[in-house]
C-alpha cells in the first residue's frame, strides 16, 4: 500500500508533455485521478496510452472558476498537481492576453478554489517555471534570486509564482513551488520545440531546424526526472520545510542549442544532417541553468535518467507515434492546458 494508494488526486494539464507522464505515474501508484482538459486530441500520449480511461476527465478551462470549485468538492480531492499552463513562448508574443488568462488568471482561480476547501485539501504543487526568474547575471539560478521576468511568457510565470506564494503567506495554503528547466520526453506534440522538432526533421531525413543562433544555453530535463522529483515533494507535504517553498529540478548540466541538436543527431544516427540556423529567437532570455542543491539535500532526490539516456528513450517514442500516425498529413500541437 503505497503513498498515493487510493488518494483523490487532481491534475490541470493533465493531456500535457509533463501532465500525460503524471497521470500515468499517479494511476500506477493506484491514485483515483482526476484531470482537467481543454482539447480533446485524440493523437495524444493521453488519449494514445489509455489514460482517458484511468483518470476522470473533465473538460473545461482553468479560467472557470466555478468548474474547479466543482471539480474540487465532487471529487474529494486531497492533492493537486497545477501543471497546465500555455508553455509556448511564441504562442505567448503572439496571443499575450489568453497566456495569461490561462497562466496568471488560471492559477488564482484554483489557489482561491483550494482556499476556500481546507478540510479537503492537503497539498498543492504548482509548476512554476525557470523562466519565472527572468535575466540574471549570476548564473546558476538558486531558489532566493529574484523573480523578474520581462517577456510576456517569463512574466506570466513570475506572476503566477508569486500568486501561489501570497496564498501560501496569507493563507496558509500547503502549497510548494517547482522551477523546472526545459522538458523533454515523448509526448510532446509541440512540433516547433527543439527536440521534438529536431527528432520530427532526423526521422523525415530533413535538416533541424534552429530559430536562434544556437547559442542560447539551456539545461534540457527527462520528464520522469520531473515526475520522479513532483511527487517526492508532494509526499513530505504538508511539512514546514516544504509549505510556501520554492525547489529548482534539472540536470545543472547546461549546455547550447546548437550541442543539444548535435547530441539528438549522434543519438539517433544522423550526423549527416547540418542544422539550419534562422537566427530568428526573439523575447527569449539567452542563458540560464539552475542550482539544483536544494531539491538534492532536502527530498534526497537525484534524476534517475541521464540526458543521453532521456534522448534515446524519447527517440524510441517519437519513433513509434509516427508509425503509428503516418497517415496524418499534419500533426497537432498542444499548449499542455
Amino acid at each position: 500500500m503505497g503513498f498515493w494508494n487510493d488518494r483523490n488526486v487532481f491534475v490541470t494539464g493533465g493531456a500535457g508533455l509533463l501532465g500525460s507522464w503524471m497521470v500515468e505515474e499517479l494511476a500506477d501508484r493506484g491514485a483515483n485521478v482526476t484531470c482537467l482538459v481543454r482539447d480533446w486530441v485524440p493523437s495524444s500520449k493521453f488519449v494514445g496510452s489509455g489514460l482517458d480511461r484511468r483518470a476522470n476527465v473533465v473538460f473545461g478551462e482553468l479560467e472557470d472558476y466555478s468548474l474547479l470549485l466543482r471539480i474540487l468538492n465532487e471529487f474529494e480531492i486531497d492533492s493537486v498537481f497545477h501543471l497546465g499552463a500555455q508553455t509556448i513562448v511564441g504562442t505567448a508574443s503572439r496571443s499575450t492576453l489568453s497566456t495569461f488568462e490561462s497562466n496568471v488568471r488560471g492559477t488564482w482561480n484554483l489557489l482561491e478554489a483550494c482556499r476556500v476547501c481546507p478540510n479537503l485539501i492537503e497539498r498543492i504543487i504548482f509548476a512554476s517555471s525557470d523562466k519565472a526568474y527572468g535575466s540574471h547575471e549570476n548564473l546558476p539560478y538558486t531558489e532566493d534570486m529574484a523573480l523578474q521576468g520581462r517577456f510576456p511568457y517569463d512574466v506570466s510565470k513570475s506572476c503566477s509564482d508569486l500568486i501561489a506564494q501570497s496564498f501560501f503567506h496569507s493563507f496558509g495554503l500547503p502549497i510548494a513551488i517547482t522551477r523546472c528547466v526545459n522538458l523533454f520526453g515523448g509526448g510532446d506534440l509541440s512540433f516547433n520545440r527543439l527536440v521534438p522538432g529536431t527528432i520530427l526533421s532526423a526521422l523525415k531525413g530533413e535538416r533541424p531546424i534552429v530559430r536562434s543562433d544556437g547559442k542560447f544555453v539551456r539545461d534540457y530535463f527527462y520528464v520522469l526526472n520531473a515526475v520522479e522529483g513532483y511527487l517526492k515533494l508532494a509526499e513530505r507535504m504538508p511539512s514546514e520545510d516544504t509549505n510556501g517553498e520554492a525547489f529548482n529540478f534539472g540536470y545543472g548540466e547546461p549546455v547550447t542549442v546548437l550541442e543539444l541538436v548535435e547530441e539528438i543527431l549522434t543519438v539517433m544516427g544522423r550526423t549527416d544532417l547540418e542544422p539550419l540556423i534562422l537566427n530568428e529567437a526573439s523575447n527569449e532570455i539567452r542563458d540560464q541553468y539552475l542550482d539544483c542543491s536544494k531539491a538534492q539535500k532536502l527530498l534526497d532526490w537525484k534524476p534517475n535518467y541521464g540526458r543521453e539516456e532521456g534522448l534515446r528513450l524519447t527517440v524510441e517514442w517519437y519513433k513509434r507515434y509516427l508509425e503509428s500516425h503516418s497517415g496524418r498529413k499534419r500533426l497537432p500541437a498542444s499548449s499542455e492546458q
